[in-house]
C-alpha cells in the first residue's frame, strides 16, 4: 500500500508550520536587533550568523520526521499517516535572546570595547555553545524521559514555561507590535483566534495563518498609503535596516576563529548559563513523549526515542552550523491530521525555512513582512502553551502550577523597568530596593519556579518529607546563585564571591537578601515541612474526598481523550 506524499490538507498544514517558524525567527531578529541597548547586535550579523544554523536545524529535523512517517505508513501499511511537525522551541526563543544572547553580547562589549564584531562574535559563540551543550543533554536524556518525568512534576516543568509562554511569548509581541499598531494587529489576531484557537473553517478551506498575514499586508499598505494622501498617521512606517543581503550559501563556521583563550572564555560563560539549559532540555524532553502520545492517540504511533533522538540530533545540527535555538516537535499533530495533511506538509517546511534560511531568502522577507503582521501567530503559541499545560495538569495542582508563574512575573517587571531606566540608573533608595528584590526573584526563575511546584505539589499529595528535598535543593542552588542571584548578570559562584562583585548602589539593598539570606529561608522551611511530616494533620476526609472526585474526573477525561 502506497502512501500520497501530498494530499490537500498538506497546504494547509504546511502554512501554520512555516508561519510559526518565521514568527520565532522574526520574534529573534527583533529581540537581537530592536532591544533598544547599546552596541547591539546589527541585523547582518543575525541574518549571516545565527539564523542560517538555525534553519538547517529545521531542515534536518522536518526531513527526518518526513521519513519517519513514510516508514512507519510502510510498516504499518496506511495511507493516512500524518508526520510529526517539528519546528523552533518558541519558549526557548525567548529565553536564549534575554538570558543568554543578550547578555553575552553586554559582556563582549566589557571584554572587547573597541571591536563591536568581535563582541556580537562572542555573544554568538556563547548562543551556539549553550545550543550544543542543550542537544548533547537532549541526547544523554532522551532514552530515559519517562524517568525524567517521574523525577520532576508535571506542574514544576510546565508552570515555568506557561509561565514564559504568557509573558515573554504573549506579552511581550502583544505589547510592543499588536498594540502598537491596532489598525493593523487587532484584525491579524483576531483572524488567528477564530482560525487557530475557535478552528473555524474559512471559506474554500483558506489557510487561516496565511489569511492573517494576507489581511495584514493588506491593512497595512492600505494604511500607509491612505496616511500619505490624507497626510494622517495610522501605522508606523517600516523602516528598513542597511543590509546588502545576497542569495547564496551562507551556513558560518564558527569554530575556525578564536584561539585556545578564547573558546575558554566562551565556556566558562555557557556553563554560567547552565540555570537556563536544562530547564529548556529537559521540557523539550518531555513534550517531546507529549506530542508521541498525542499522535499515537491520533492512530499514528511512533517510536518515543527516535522521536527524542531526531529532535536532539537536529538542536546539535543547528549548533554546529551556527545556530542558537533548539528544535522541539510540536504538539498539533492530531491537528494536522485532521486537516487530512500527511508527510508533505514537513517535506515543504524542511525545503522552505531551510533554503530560505541558508540562502539568503529571510533577508527579502524580513524586508517584506511587519512584525505585527506575523507576531499574532505568537499570541496563539502562548495560549496554546498555557491552556495546554492547564489540559494535562492534574486539577489538584493548579495551585503550584500558580505558585511556578511568580518568579516569571518578576522577570517581566524587571525587563519593564530595564528598558525604562536603562542605562540611568534610579538615584532614589526605595527603587534600588525594588529592583534588587525583583532581580534576586527573576534570576534563575526557571529553576526557582520548578522547584516552588515541585514544592507544593508534594505538599498538596501530602508528602512533606519530599516537598523538604526540594526546599534543600533549593537551599543549595541560591548558596552559590543558580537562583536568586543578586547580580545582575546572574553570574554563579562561591556566596563571598558573588558578595564581592556587588554593584556599589546596591550594597545596603543586598544587605537582607544575600545568598545567605535566601539558603537560610529556604533551610527554616525545610525544617518545618519536616516538623509538619510528623506532627501535623492531613486534610479532612470532606476536603479529601472532594479532591479525590476531582482527580478521577481528571484522569477519567485523560483516558477518555486518548
Amino acid at each position: 500500500m502506497n502512501m500520497k506524499w501530498f494530499s490537500r490538507g498538506d497546504w494547509n498544514a504546511f502554512f501554520g508550520l512555516s508561519i510559526d517558524n518565521l514568527a520565532v525567527m522574526i520574534s529573534l531578529f527583533s529581540l537581537l536587533t530592536f532591544a533598544g541597548i547599546p552596541n547591539g547586535y546589527t541585523p547582518e550579523f543575525v541574518l549571516t550568523r545565527m539564523l542560517p544554523g538555525t534553519a538547517l536545524g529545521v531542515l534536518a529535523g522536518d526531513l527526518a520526521f518526513t521519513l519517519m512517517a513514510w516508514g512507519l505508513a510502510k510498516k504499518i501499511k496506511s495511507e493516512t499517516v500524518t508526520a510529526m511537525p517539528l519546528g523552533l522551541d518558541t519558549p526557548s526563543t525567548f529565553g536564549m535572546a534575554f538570558l543568554v544572547l543578550l547578555p553575552s553580547l553586554a559582556k563582549g562589549n566589557e571584554l572587547y570595547p573597541e571591536d563591536h564584531h568581535q563582541a556580537m562574535t562572542f555573544g554568538w559563540n556563547v548562543g551556539l555553545g549553550v545550543l550544543i551543550l542543550t542537544g548533547l543533554i537532549k541526547v544523554f536524556f532522551s532514552p530515559f524521559g519517562n524517568l525524567v518525568r517521574q523525577w520532576v512534576p508535571r506542574a514544576g516543568l510546565l508552570g515555568s514555561l506557561a509561565a514564559i509562554a504568557l509573558t515573554l511569548i504573549s506579552f511581550m509581541p502583544l505589547r510592543e507590535d499588536i498594540a502598537g499598531m491596532p489598525v493593523v494587529g487587532l484584525p491579524c489576531l483576531l483572524v488567528i483566534l477564530v482560525c487557530l484557537l475557535a478552528h473555524r473553517v474559512l471559506p474554500f478551506r483558506f489557510p487561516g495563518a496565511l489569511f492573517s498575514v494576507l489581511l495584514g499586508l493588506a491593512l497595512y499598505t492600505i494604511s500607509i498609503l491612505a496616511g500619505k494622501t490624507f497626510g494622517i498617521s495610522i501605522v508606523a512606517e517600516i523602516k528598513p535596516f542597511e543590509f546588502a543581503g545576497h542569495f547564496g550559501f551562507q551556513i558560518p563556521w564558527a569554530f575556525s576563529m578564536g584561539d585556545s583563550q578564547w573558546w575558554n572564555t566562551v565556556f566558562y560563560e555557557v556553563l554560567g548559563r547552565m540555570p537556563m539549559i536544562f530547564p529548556f532540555a529537559l521540557a523539550t524532553i518531555i513534550g517531546g513523549i507529549d506530542c508521541t502520545e498525542s499522535a499515537a492517540s491520533a492512530g499514528d504511533e511512533y517510536d518515543t526515542r527516535s522521536v527524542l533522538f531526531v529532535e536532539a540530533i537536529s538542536s546539535l545540527v543547528a549548533g554546529f552550523a551556527g545556530g542558537v535555538i533548539q528544535t522541539t516537535p510540536y504538539i498539533g499533530q492530531p491537528a494536522y491530521k485532521k486537516m487530512g495533511a500527511r508527510a508533505g506538509y514537513t517535506l515543504l517546511t524542511a525545503l522552505f525555512i531551510g533554503l530560505a534560511g541558508f540562502m539568503g531568502g529571510l533577508t527579502v522577507l524580513f524586508h517584506v513582512l511587519p512584525k505585527v503582521v506575523l507576531f499574532p501567530i505568537l499570541i496563539f503559541v502562548g495560549i496554546e502553551i498555557t491552556s495546554q499545560t492547564f489540559r494535562v495538569v492534574n486539577p489538584k495542582h493548579y495551585p503550584a502550577l500558580a505558585l511556578a508563574m511568580l518568579p516569571s512575573l518578576a522577570y517581566l517587571g524587571l525587563l519593564l523597568i530595564k528598558s525604562i531606566y536603562a542605562p540611568l540608573l534610579p538615584e532614589r533608595p526605595d527603587a534600588i530596593n525594588a529592583i534588587q528584590t525583583l532581580r534576586c526573584l527573576a534570576n534563575g526563575f526557571l529553576i526557582s519556579g520548578m522547584l516552588w511546584a515541585a514544592m507544593m505539589v508534594s505538599i498538596l499529595d501530602d508528602k512533606m518529607s519530599k516537598a523538604s528535598c526540594y526546599c534543600f535543593v533549593a537551599a543549595l542552588l541560591a548558596l552559590i546563585g543558580v537562583i536568586h542571584s543578586p547580580l545582575a548578570d546572574e553570574a554563579v559562584g562561591f556566596p563571598w564571591t558573588i558578595l564581592a562583585s556587588i554593584d556599589k548602589p546596591f550594597l545596603d539593598a543586598v544587605k537582607v537578601q544575600s545568598p545567605y539570606h535566601w539558603a537560610s529561608g529556604y533551610l527554616i522551611c525545610a525544617g518545618l515541612l519536616l516538623v509538619l511530616s510528623k506532627y501535623g494533620k492531613a486534610a479532612d476526609e470532606t476536603l479529601t474526598g472532594e479532591k479525590l472526585a476531582i482527580e478521577e474526573e481528571f484522569e477519567s477525561n485523560a483516558s477518555e481523550k486518548i
